[in-house]
């Protein structure tokens, strides 16, 4: 050995101590205080596998009382409560937050990104995820689950007389998981933007990581109109304004358009994350490229736009317009294109390969088969004649599980086969993956295929028994048959998961092409040794010595002399270097966050309203202690070398920031949620003779439009603070900043005072009760927007805002961008757009 290679070695082993005293997971008490992804996407897929167990035990418990004829194993409540749950569950407590999980675990090795920006915020997102589902998923033990359906329509769902507190453990304990699953979508958006490897180009990202940006996307434009249509459901139960009454101007019709606004596109949120699976998979299996990259990036973005487009196909047997039928029906078809595009892209890659048939593989193909079954079911409910026919009853059941199933649970399992040795190191059976996908394959089609004929034959959904003689007998004896025999499959999955003694895994079993493969050893806390400059999209195939350099340290970012948590920023197209982030390490912070923030949505449940308020009150508190001392923290020097010569700054503000960018998306995502309220204000207008309804005023116009002034001065302050701090006068900013917190505070009492004056009484009429929501919006944005302020205040008097450092400041623009938009448009539809009647 060299001198020069004895220098090298040493240097490489003191870079690794580095690197594994900076990130080593706390461990003892302090577990839950871990924020790193590889441990908390770990905690997150093992509990949302372990809420589809319970969901999965739920559905065994009702097909046992629908085996046989006039069963009663369990009563009519009973079996609501378990079919509401399953279906809750399986969709918000599962589905959905399966891929955020995998995404979490995954995503950061494939950008060869240490974490993803906001470590705390995925952390967060875990327990507000867990604290909610445990809530939800509890109440079936104290006969206080939901009993209503998963969908939760009115007016049943919203007559307190009729159902008891399980829809509102429903309405706030959902509401709460929303919240992580926002979180967490802002989280990926952001690492799949700015968190890529050198070279990276957007047009040579892997495929999955197209499927998180646009699935991410769609979450931020799929759930908050169920968000405000869990505001406007919630408020009539809780304090009677009657959004759903139909004796008081309401329309219970209201609440299925933004229910399936979210409902169908999360259909596809579901399927598209299992399909990005399936883009990682095949092509190490057919050991070569996929084919067609460009169409499977368009047909994936086109698959979430035409899917914001069908929702009413759910609806077409309320009354719809033969118009509305027309047009919803032809989206429906038509959203089988690119959803095709992809399983051909699949297909020709495999035919063009030398497929090995591994257990990944084989449970991919099986998942294409069933899929593709179930799409051309989804086709034929697409058409309004048939759906007449079928809907509500158990051939849409089935055609919903192929679907679903097909689309996402056998993709997530060949996944969990194929990324086994990434997160654990191990090997799973080849022989008990082989014996578990037969089972299930077999179960599932025993347990479903059945259920189209029992449809057809006229057996509806959710009906807890039914009598003999009706041709449904046989059929249904067999689909329970069929899902104990799934159940034994899933059974043997994690009893290999779980076994120990299974063998260690080497470095990329699989042969992959892509960069989280060259992790190796996942007991190191590093995630990648250092960060490699990439030119391919298969860059383990096609950058030679890649593995050994990377693990070698030759590349970015080799070792943590500083004792900083460092992972590589860059821009957005090009993925050319533009910062060192320094980001947070482990903290309990999150977990009291969500905690307090958990109670005030749990203690609203009960009517514990003092509870609620301080609760609520202590998590704001702990969460702007969180950012007071783990966000926009001012470096000791304003830059480091970063490796490979190349010198980076510490620090970024403005759009070259993850924040900022974290801000915009999350204004994008709460502008969508403000938008579904605007959109509940003109159906009510259109289902109206007269709206307002005579004897009923609009708000006072004098106080909007004042209000709507000291805004707009507001919004103006804060601009003109950022000029002031860029001009590098301090006191001008504490000025501005002081000016702009009072005239919001005198923006949002106007508002509020307006439709006071006008005497609108909420519970009166759906007007009044529609004014005051939206108005009640806008004020609650001004006092966000005036605790921002106020952080930012604090943050000039202590040094923490200067011209250099003024991320927070600029940060809180864009926010009051946001929310000065928001008072103009309550101005418009509250004040102006009643004079147009």
């Amino acid at each position: 050995m060299t001198p020069r290679e004895e220098t090298d070695t040493e240097r490489g082993r003191r870079e690794e101590a580095e690197l594994r005293r900076v990130w080593a997971y706390s461990s003892g008490w302090r577990y839950a205080a871990n924020v790193n992804n590889q441990i908390v996407g770990l905690w997150y897929t093992c509990t949302a596998f372990v809420f589809f167990l319970f969901a999965g035990v739920l559905a065994l418990i009702m097909r046992m009382q629908l085996a046989v004829p006039n069963n009663d194993l369990v009563s009519a409540g009973t079996y609501n409560q378990l079919y509401t749950l399953h279906g809750t569950m399986m969709m918000f407590l599962f589905a959905v937050p399966i891929f955020e999980a995998v995404a979490i675990l995954v995503l950061p090795q494939m950008l060869a990104a240490r974490d993803l920006p906001f470590p705390r915020l995925s952390a967060f997102g875990f327990w507000c995820f867990l604290i909610g589902g445990v809530f939800v998923g509890g109440s079936i033990f104290f006969d206080a689950a939901p009993d209503s359906g998963w969908f939760m329509y009115p007016p049943l769902a919203t007559d307190t007389t009729q159902t008891g507190i399980g829809a509102d453990i429903w309405l706030l304990g959902l509401s709460f998981i929303e919240v992580a699953s926002i979180a967490a979508a802002v989280e990926l958006i952001v690492g799949v933007l700015k968190c890529r490897p050198p070279g990276m180009r957007i047009n040579l990202m892997p495929l999955y990581c197209w499927y998180v940006l646009v699935v991410g996307g769609m979450i931020l434009f799929a759930f908050p109109p169920l968000i405000a249509g869990d505001i406007l459901f919630e408020m009539q139960r809780l304090f009677d304004w009657p959004f759903f009454d139909v004796a008081r101007g309401g329309d219970p019709v209201l609440w299925q358009h933004l229910f399936w606004i979210f409902g169908h596109p999360e259909v596809y949120i579901i399927f598209l994350p299992s399909i990005a699976l399936l883009a990682m998979i095949v092509p190490t299996f057919a050991r070569r490229p996929i084919l067609g990259y460009g169409w499977i990036v368009l047909a994936a973005v086109g698959t979430g736009f035409l899917s914001f487009g069908l929702w009413a196909h759910h609806m077409f047997t309320i009354g719809l317009p033969a118009l509305s039928i027309g047009f919803f029906s032809a989206a429906s078809e038509a959203v089988a294109i690119p959803t095709g595009v992809q399983i051909f892209v699949f297909v020709a890659t495999l035919l063009a390969g030398r497929v090995i048939f591994a257990i990944p593989m084989l449970f991919a193909t099986g998942a294409l088969a069933i899929f593709v079954f179930g799409g051309l079911t989804g086709v034929m409910v697409a058409l309004a004649p048939f759906d007449w026919q079928a809907h509500d009853s158990y051939f849409v059941v089935a055609h919903l599980h192929y679907t679903l199933i097909g689309g996402m649970f056998f993709p997530l399992v060949a996944g969990v086969h194929y990324f086994y040795p990434f997160i654990i190191g191990r090997m799973l059976s080849d022989r008990l993956g082989r014996w578990s996908f037969w089972l299930m394959f077999c179960g599932f089609n025993i347990a479903f295929l059945p259920m189209h004929i029992t449809g057809l034959r006229g057996m509806p959904r959710r009906v807890f028994t039914y009598p003999e003689g009706l041709g449904w007998d046989g059929l249904n004896l067999v689909s329970t048959a069929g899902a104990f025999t799934m159940a034994a499959g899933i059974g043997l999955l994690v009893f290999d998961v779980l076994r120990p003694g299974k063998p260690r895994a080497p470095q990329n079993p699989w042969n992959a092409g892509t960069l989280e493969w060259v992790a190796g050893d996942p007991s190191e806390p590093w995630g990648i040794r250092s960060v490699p400059p990439v030119s391919s999209r298969y860059p383990l195939w096609d950058q030679k010595n890649l593995m050994r350099d990377i693990g070698a340290g030759r590349f970015f970012l080799p070792g943590a002399p500083e004792g900083k948590r460092e992972t590589l920023i860059t821009d957005v197209l090009d993925a050319t270097p533009q910062q060192v982030l320094r980001v947070p390490g482990d903290s309990f912070l999150p977990l009291l966050a969500a905690g307090f923030i958990g109670g005030s949505f749990i203690a609203s449940t009960f009517h514990w309203w003092i509870a609620a308020i301080v609760s609520g009150v202590i998590g704001i508190g702990v969460i702007m202690v969180w950012l007071w001392t783990a966000t926009a923290v001012i470096p000791s020097r304003p830059s480091k070398d970063a490796g490979m010569g190349v010198t980076l700054p510490l620090y970024a503000s403005g759009s070259a920031s993850v924040g900022w960018w974290a801000m915009f998306i999350t204004m994008v995502g709460d502008g969508t949620a403000f938008l579904s309220l605007i959109f509940a204000y003109f159906y009510y207008w259109t289902i109206q003779n007269a709206f307002p309804p005579a004897g009923m005023a609009p708000p006072d116009g004098p106080l909007m439009l004042a209000g709507s002034a000291a805004t707009l001065l507001a919004w103006l302050a804060v601009l003109g603070a950022r000029r002031a701090n860029s001009a590098g006068y301090p006191d001008m900013v504490r000025i501005a900043l002081t000016a702009s917190t009072l005239l919001a505070l005198a923006g949002g009492a106007l508002l509020l005072l307006a439709p006071w004056r006008a005497g609108l009484h909420p519970t009166a009429h759906v007007y009044p009760a529609i004014v005051w929501v939206v108005a009640i919006w806008t004020a609650l944005h001004l006092a966000v927007g005036m605790l921002m302020l106020g952080y930012c205040l604090a943050g000039s008097l202590a040094g923490r805002l200067s011209r250099e450092h003024d991320i927070d400041l600029r940060n809180v623009v864009l926010y009051w961008h946001f929310a000065a938009l928001t008072m103009a448009t309550t101005l418009v539809v509250l004040a102006l757009a009643p004079l147009a009647t």
